[in-house]
């Protein structure tokens, strides 16, 4: 009996007994459900205030602007500094800035250069949280545990992401702009009180503050670009993000504009493409004991580049949400897998780091792909975006299945 208990005490702890875990899981599930009212009001919002395509990519751009001019910056101060309270911090923030979004709209202020800098502002304290969050998981859970707890947290997330929409696009029909943003404050002040209630091991940052920030950030690029399994699948995101981009800040303005759909049956084709997410995450730890990870994050772009021929045609926002849903389905087990490698072949010290200079990377194409497409929207057929689109996925797809990649994962 004694033996037993000893054993006992050494095991590591389940996901769903891991106070920790359980923190970090549902303050994510919370401050989701509260993004997707913002991310389906802000775009109506800035059509009614312009009409304009080219206004609404913009603000898409320069949400992703903090991944490309402070992305390893961040990195540094995650790894160097108390990632708790670089979490608890930045929810804060987040929470400030929704409500002074809030207020401008109370005071019939809000101009559009309001939301552009406020939004740089939030997506800024956002993806600080996102990465000292990921750098958090490896932590608290095993090694064996981490597929598994990024499943789970992705399950949760896109399950939000496929209710919240429709809840959204409802809200609005009933409530105004300023209640339904007013849910996600409400949201990421629970994600802050989540936040603080985590304890971290002792050992949380072991970075050497007295390096220079140069140092810390050559470090970490280093470390990206020697790594040769997790450098492969990090270029190949790059390409897929900015052919996502290409249609991602005019897919509202097209839906609305050109199909004739409400707001709420916007926020309805985004709950449709949700159901692909929910089921990659729910299926992907089955999937995984049966192939290599190489192979799934390859396959899963052809799936991408199929769901985007089916984007072409689509005729109706229904039809278009199938096609989201597909295409939702295969980017998230690609996520999940991508994650997973980067946390296990990242020495933790390292890992704030490495997820900055990746994230920066692949997202180094984002703003300008938002612009094109806004340009492209104003001028000519959004559907030749679409075409570019699934031509760029697919040769990504062609050029992973014949590389050594496949088979290192």
């Amino acid at each position: 009996m004694a033996v037993q208990t000893a054993q006992q005490r050494s095991a590591p702890l389940t996901l769903w007994r891991n106070k920790n875990f359980l923190l970090i899981w549902f303050g994510s599930m919370i401050s989701n459900f509260g993004m997707q009212m913002y991310i389906i009001t802000i775009p109506l919002l800035i059509y009614d205030i312009s009409q304009s395509a080219l206004a609404m990519s913009t603000m898409r751009a320069i949400e992703f602007f903090p991944n490309i001019f402070i992305g390893m910056i961040v990195g540094v101060f995650v790894d160097r500094f108390n990632r708790k309270k670089m979490m608890a911090w930045t929810s804060f923030i987040q929470v400030a800035t929704i409500t002074g979004i809030i207020l401008l709209l109370m005071t019939d202020q809000l101009a559009i250069w309001h939301l552009y800098i406020l939004g740089f502002i939030l997506s800024s304290a956002g993806y600080t949280f996102g990465n000292a969050n990921h750098s958090v998981l490896p932590q608290i859970v095993t090694k064996e545990q981490l597929t598994s707890a990024n499943a789970q947290m992705t399950f949760v997330n896109t399950f939000i992401q496929m209710i919240g929409p429709g809840l959204a696009g409802a809200a609005l029909l009933v409530f105004s702009y300023t209640s339904t943003l007013m849910v996600y404050m409400v949201c990421l002040f629970i994600l802050y009180i989540c936040v603080q209630l985590i304890r971290l091991p002792a050992n949380n940052h072991t970075t050497k503050q007295h390096n220079s920030m140069l140092r810390d950030i050559k470090e970490g690029i280093d470390e990206l670009f020697f790594n040769k399994t997790l450098l492969t699948p990090t270029i190949t995101i790059l390409f897929v993000n900015f052919a996502a981009s290409l249609i991602t800040g005019v897919l509202i303005f097209y839906v609305k504009d050109q199909l004739g759909a409400t707001s709420a049956q916007v926020g309805l084709m985004f709950s449709i493409s949700a159901i692909g997410g929910l089921l990659g995450a729910a299926i992907i730890n089955h999937i995984r004991k049966q192939f290599g990870r190489g192979n799934i994050f390859t396959f899963c772009l052809l799936i991408d580049a199929c769901a985007m021929g089916v984007l072409i045609v689509a005729p109706t926002w229904w039809a278009i949400g199938i096609s989201l849903a597909i295409r939702t389905f295969a980017i998230t087990m690609s996520n999940i897998v991508y994650f997973t490698i980067r946390q296990e072949f990242t020495p933790n010290h390292l890992l704030g780091r490495v997820s900055g200079t990746s994230s920066m990377l692949m997202k180094l194409t984002l703003p300008l792909g938002l612009f094109i497409a806004g340009l492209w929207a104003e001028w000519f057929s959004v559907r030749i975006l679409f075409i570019f689109s699934t031509l760029i996925i697919l040769i990504m797809f062609i050029r992973l299945y014949f590389h050594s990649f496949r088979k290192l994962v």
